[in-house]
This record gives C-alpha cells, sequence and structure tokens, in this order.
C-alpha cells in the first residue's frame, strides 16, 4: 500500500478505522522504488528521536523538506561516517529529532538522493497497530473470511478440524491411535496451515501482555472483526479464538498437552478451502504442557476482567492451567522428537528450565499460591530475549509488570535487577552499530525481525520500571529498524511503508487473486542462513534478503513474529501520548 494512501487513511475519523479502510481498499504497494536514505517509514511522534542512515564516507548536510515540496524546514550536519562488519559501505546518521512540527516530510543529500516519505504525527502507530493485530484475524483457521471483514482478503472456510486424527506418536489408552477429535479454530501457525502450542505460546502470551499493559487503549479499538461492539476489546476476542483451540489439545484423561496439529506434509500454494489432507494431533510434551499451563495462567486473569462476558471461562482456563503443571512435573523431560512420517514444523526443544520458569511464574502471579515460587530456582534463573525456544524472558516480563502485587514470596529486588540488566545489555551493542541500532550477529537469526521487536519489547520492560528514557529511544530505534531504517531498504510490515515485501511465503498471499499480500504481517528479515537456496542480494547477514514466495528463510510470516509488532507499537503509542 503507498505511503499516501496509508496516511490519507491515518487522517479519516476514528468512525472509520483505517484497519476498515485497510481491509475493503487494497493499493499496490511501491516495492519498486528505491531511496539511497533509510529512514522509519511509517513515522515517528513528535517528541520521540529519529534518525535517518545516509550511505556516506564523511559527514555530510543534510535536509528535512515537506513531502509535497518547498523549503527546508530543517538542517543539519550528519555524524562521521563509520562501517559496520553485518553490511556493505560506509554510512552517516542524520539526527532530527529537533523536528517536531506534524506533517509529511522526507529527507534530502545533495549528491547523495533523498529518502521515503515519513510522518510526523500524534497516532502515528496506530493503524500499524491496529493492522498487525487484524493480520490474526486473516490467519484464522475453521472458518470463512466475509468481505465485510476481510475486503479483497475474503476467503472460504478451511479446515474446519472437527475430525482430527490421534497421531501414534500421541496415542494412549483412553486415546488409542486413529482415534478421532475435534481441535476447531486457532490461528494458523505461519506461511502454512499447521497449529502449534509451542508457537501459539508465546504468540498468544505477547498479545495477552499487550492487553495487560493497555487494557484502557485496547478497550478503544475496533478491528472491524465479527466480535466488534460485543464489549470486549477486539485484541482479547482475536486472542479467545486461539486459546479456544488451545484448549481442546489438552487430554482431558491426564492433563498432557499435544505438541501440534498438521497435516504429515506441508501442503503446496493452495487456499485453506482447497486442502483436504487428514490432519493429527501430534505426541505430547514438557514443552507444550509448560507453555500451555502459562499461557492459561495469564488467560485466567485477563479473561476474569470480563465475566459476564466469557461466564466460568477464567475457571476453565485456570484450572487446565494446573493439570497441565502437574503433568509436566510428572514429565519433566519429554522433548518433542519428530515422527518419521511427519515432515511439518518441529519446534523441538530439549531443554526446559525456562518453560518451568515462565510456567511456574504465571501460576504464581495468578493464583498467589507461594508454592510456585518455590518451585523453582528464580535466583538461578538468567533472563534473556524472548524466542519460541527460549521463553524466560516471559517469566520476568510478567513479574515485573505484577512486582507491586507480588506479596512476600517474590524477590522483588531480583525482578527489577535481572530486567535491567538485560536491558543494558540490549542498549550496549548499539555502540558498535554504524546504524545506531542495538543488534549483534546473534540476532540475524530466521525470523531475525522477531528477534529485533523482542528485544524492543524487553526495553520497554525496563522503563516501565526505571522510567529512564533511554530505554524508549532504544525500543524506538529498533522498531526504525522494522520500518526501514535497514540496509535492505524494506520496511518489512506488509502494506506500511513505501517499499514493503510483497511476495510474503504465506500460503493466502500466493494463491489467492489479490495483487497485494494480506496486510500487517511482518516478514521474517535479514539472516545469512539462505536455507531456502533462493538468489539473495548478499551474504552480508544484515543484507540477505529477498522479496520472493520461494524465501521461507527470510520473507516469511508467522504468528509470533507479528506479536511483539503489536506489543511494541501499542506501548511506544502509550508512552508517547503522555509525554
Amino acid at each position: 500500500m503507498s505511503s499516501t494512501l496509508i496516511r490519507s487513511i491515518i487522517s479519516l475519523p476514528f468512525a472509520v478505522s483505517a484497519l476498515t479502510m485497510l481491509a475493503i481498499t487494497p493499493a499496490h504497494a511501491e516495492s519498486t522504488l528505491a531511496a539511497s536514505i533509510q529512514v522509519n517509514q511509517v513515522g515517528f511522534h513528535p517528541a520521540a528521536p529519529k534518525v535517518a542512515v545516509v550511505p556516506t564516507g564523511a559527514a555530510r548536510d543534510f535536509a528535512v523538506v515537506p513531502a509535497d515540496g518547498g523549503e527546508a524546514v530543517f538542517t543539519g550536519t550528519t555524524g562521521d561516517a563509520d562501517d559496520w562488519a553485518f553490511s556493505s559501505g560506509e554510512v552517516a546518521l542524520a539526527d532530527f529529532s529537533g523536528l517536531q512540527a506534524p506533517g509529511l516530510y522526507r529527507i534530502e543529500v545533495e549528491g547523495v538522493g533523498e529518502s521515503h516519505i515519513f510522518e510526523i504525527g500524534d497516532s502515528v502507530y496506530d493503524a500499524l497497530n491496529d493492522a498487525a493485530i487484524k493480520a490474526y484475524y486473516f490467519n484464522r483457521a475453521s472458518t470463512a473470511l466475509p468481505a465485510q471483514y476481510a475486503g479483497d482478503w475474503a476467503r472460504a472456510a478451511g479446515h474446519p478440524d472437527t475430525q482430527v486424527m490421534i497421531h501414534a506418536s500421541a496415542a494412549s489408552d483412553s486415546r488409542p491411535e486413529g482415534t478421532i477429535i475435534s481441535s476447531p479454530k486457532g490461528w494458523y501457525d505461519a506461511g502454512d496451515y499447521g497449529k502449534y502450542i509451542v508457537n501459539s505460546g508465546i504468540s498468544t502470551y505477547t498479545l495477552l501482555a499487550a492487553l495487560e499493559r493497555d487494557r484502557e487503549r485496547y478497550t478503544a479499538r475496533e478491528l472491524n472483526i465479527p466480535e466488534s461492539g460485543n464489549a470486549v476489546p477486539d485484541l482479547l476476542d482475536e486472542v479467545m479464538w486461539n486459546l479456544d483451540w488451545m484448549l481442546t489439545m489438552q487430554d482431558p484423561a491426564d492433563g498432557g498437552v499435544y505438541h501440534k496439529l498438521t497435516t504429515l506434509n506441508f501442503v503446496g500454494e493452495v487456499m485453506p478451502a482447497d486442502t483436504h489432507e487428514q490432519r493429527y494431533v501430534v505426541q505430547k510434551g514438557t514443552a507444550a504442557a509448560l507453555n500451555f499451563a502459562a499461557v492459561m495462567a495469564v488467560a485466567s486473569r485477563v479473561v476474569g476482567e470480563y465475566e459476564q462476558a466469557f461466564p466460568g471461562r477464567a475457571a476453565e482456563m485456570l484450572a487446565a492451567a494446573e493439570r497441565a503443571w502437574q503433568w509436566a512435573q510428572a514429565n519433566p523431560d519429554l522433548p518433542y522428537r519428530q515422527p518419521d512420517d511427519v515432515k511439518t514444523g518441529g519446534y523441538g526443544d530439549g531443554e526446559f528450565s525456562d518453560e518451568f520458569a515462565w510456567a511456574a511464574a504465571e501460576m504464581f502471579i495468578t493464583t498467589a499460591d507461594p508454592r510456585y515460587w518455590e518451585a523453582v530456582d528464580f535466583a538461578g534463573t538468567q533472563n534473556a530475549v524472548p524466542s519460541w525456544s527460549q521463553v524466560s524472558g516471559l517469566a520476568w516480563m510478567s513479574l515485573a509488570h505484577h512486582v507491586d502485587g507480588l506479596g512476600d514470596a517474590a524477590n522483588t529486588a531480583l525482578i527489577g535487577n535481572r530486567v535491567v540488566e538485560l536491558a543494558d545489555a540490549v542498549l550496549a551493542t548499539a555502540e558498535n552499530s554504524a546504524w545506531g541500532v542495538p543488534l549483534q550477529r546473534s540476532d540475524f537469526v530466521w525470523g531475525s525481525n522477531s528477534a529485533v521487536l523482542n528485544r524492543a519489547m524487553m526495553l520497554l520492560q525496563a522503563y516501565d520500571l526505571s522510567g529512564k528514557p533511554e530505554y524508549v529511544d532504544g525500543a524506538q530505534a529498533l522498531l526504525d529498524w522494522v520500518l526501514g531504517r535497514n540496509p535492505t531498504g524494506y520496511s518489512f510490515v506488509t502494506g506500511h511503508g513505501d517499499k514493503t515485501p510483497m511476495h510474503i511465503h504465506h500460503r493466502q498471499s500466493q494463491a489467492d487473486d489479490v495483487v497485494d499480500p494480506v496486510p500487517g504481517f511482518v516478514a521474517g528479515g535479514p539472516q545469512p542462513g539462505q536455507q531456502d537456496k533462493c538468489e539473495y542480494p548478499s551474504k552480508m547477514p544484515a543484507e540477505s534478503f529477498v522479496d520472493h514466495w520461494c524465501s521461507y528463510s527470510t520473507n516469511e510470516v508467522t504468528i509470533n513474529w507479528n506479536a511483539p509488532l503489536v506489543y511494541v507499537t501499542g506501548v511506544l503509542e502509550s508512552i508517547n501520548a503522555a509525554r
């Protein structure tokens, strides 16, 4: 979608939401546009730091000019040029934080070129935040997406999942191999049509954490989904679609949780309604049980605030969490091992101390039972930037948010130290970055944009505890990276920016007849592994990205990569609104 159309949408009265417009009127993204100067293509709040990157071997004068032409409204000189081990060439930073007047602008440097258009204004991330949430609606399983909600991305229902088979690896006395169970709803995990408990865990948690932190904000947002207008935040309505599915993945006989629900093999480039292969639930495991326990504990306290809308559901979720915890206690070291006949995503993990810490933290917060705090050696549990396979950071994130209500059992000083220590370590990596972003070599992994956004999320935890603005500034720099201030020149969120991915590895976007991909998805991002054997422009870690369907290693989308985009954009909106 062009930046001009997006900005015209943003300026509409709230009664006609930006997401409603996005779901009705796609516009071909200007993906062929190139810009010499890289900047956040969505924009900035007036009080936020504003930095662009200029390719140059020396300091240069720069000017910020109105998008429609005219005299410069801000001028400055870049810092000294420097290189970075993860990208080619020397660059310099152009800091125009002093410009706070609302408007549409671009940056120009004589002899170098110009940037894409960007906006300065209040609520500059509202439409982006809405779209990142609504991407989950577009990935709903077991339902049609009518045009009134999905616009040009309307589609027929697929995968009812009411006749799912117990795989041999998941068989038990009460549910032998071949038993049929019903396990509908949930979100398609990524570019494929599988549903995975482990990846649903971190995704669902992060969305619930966004709601816990900013309940007032999300209560006021309408996303044009079927549940809109029901006196429940649309974000929670969307999350309930996945929670309902997750609950069906628990074996009622023993409390164990199946690892995933998929076909035996990935299907081709087809729409959901056009694939009818048998689907299975596969193997119970410790990681699945603990992810499930943690998420259901969080959900029970969030859903409990809406008891009238969801009578009895909070109690149901907490009981399910307790049963999954008990199963994991009895089965503390049961890793997922991919059966020979199953070729879909593994999400295998052989170390569970982080999952135990996360589940124990959430159960402790929800129940106030000190036995959960005592069940884990929190003093020996480090903090880490979250990923689907490393979730200790989620434990510290929740403990930090609820620190004032934890009681005497918890070590509140330890909680604060763990959060701030990680944030300081993240910020320190910016010192070695010519691009001014706190990233290191280990962040350029499969789904690097998720690593970027989760780093930003952890910085925002430290801000909430300390109030130090440098943590918000670091989070802003990381969001800037995702939205265009990076060596590829892409704003990685579909439909948001002048140059966005058009050919994401996402079966619906590939198989439908719509030119534009489903909006609101963040693409995986650059990483040098190049596992898919596509042709890439570079092997440099920060440049190894290609906008092509074949590139599942850099251009796929997943639910866990979108979740921190929701969290970070929402929190930055809240923080900047209070400045």
